[in-house]
């Protein structure tokens, strides 16, 4: 895959695909409870950003592209909430332990190379109670649905910058030492269910 693919285009894909308008109801159900400070994984275009609650006092955003986070520009000078770019790997954070209320992650986990590293990073910028809210597509419960994705998933591998179609989001969650609550799981309305198999929830750090 070329350079200029995965730095320019790429980013703008992802930027229109995931701000669709259908996920707004989503993605506030997804921010809402959160508070003070937040450390947003995979920030991107910034679509979560018109979704913040009036509590959020200031998001941190881990973002890898240097063009999605120019694609943000506008959405954060006319934010309320002061919003600040962090590290650029989400997998190796350079930010403070037990630094944040909350953590965001939404349409993120699917691609990261490591997200068990990722999601240990994430518990220890976390303090002592705080919550990931997580939206994730991933590995669907019907099991004609997981053959397909696992058929699929080296194609969309190579052409959506590393996306995988099987990770279990609440099980990577549990296994980095979180409590996954109130989690719902279905599929999204208008696309394949090979792709819009959903996960949407919080887990504590305890």
């Amino acid at each position: 895959m070329s350079n200029l693919y995965e730095r320019f285009i790429l980013p703008k894909l992802i930027s229109v695909s995931c701000g669709n308008a259908v996920l707004d109801p989503l993605r506030d159900k997804l921010c809402a409870g959160l508070y003070g400070e937040v450390i947003e994984l995979g920030f991107g275009s910034g679509t979560n950003i018109v979704h913040y609650p009036a509590e959020v006092n200031r998001v941190v955003g881990i973002e890898p592209s240097d063009y999605a986070w120019k694609l943000s520009t506008t959405l954060r000078q006319g934010a309320r909430t002061n919003i600040v770019r962090g590290s650029l790997d989400g997998q190796v954070l350079r930010e403070a332990d037990e630094s944040f209320d909350g953590a965001l992650s939404a349409f993120t986990l699917c691609s990261i190379p490591n997200p068990h590293a990722a999601l240990i990073e994430l518990r220890r910028v976390l303090k002592p109670g705080g919550t990931v809210h997580f939206l994730e597509h991933g590995l669907a419960p019907n099991e004609n649905i997981r053959r397909w994705q696992h058929r699929i998933e080296p194609a969309q591998k190579f052409f959506a910058g590393g996306c995988h179609l099987t990770r279990s989001h609440d099980s990577l969650l549990t296994e980095a030492g979180f409590r996954v609550t109130g989690l719902q799981t279905f599929y999204q309305p208008g696309i394949s269910r090979i792709e819009g198999a959903l996960s949407l929830g919080t887990a504590v750090r305890d």
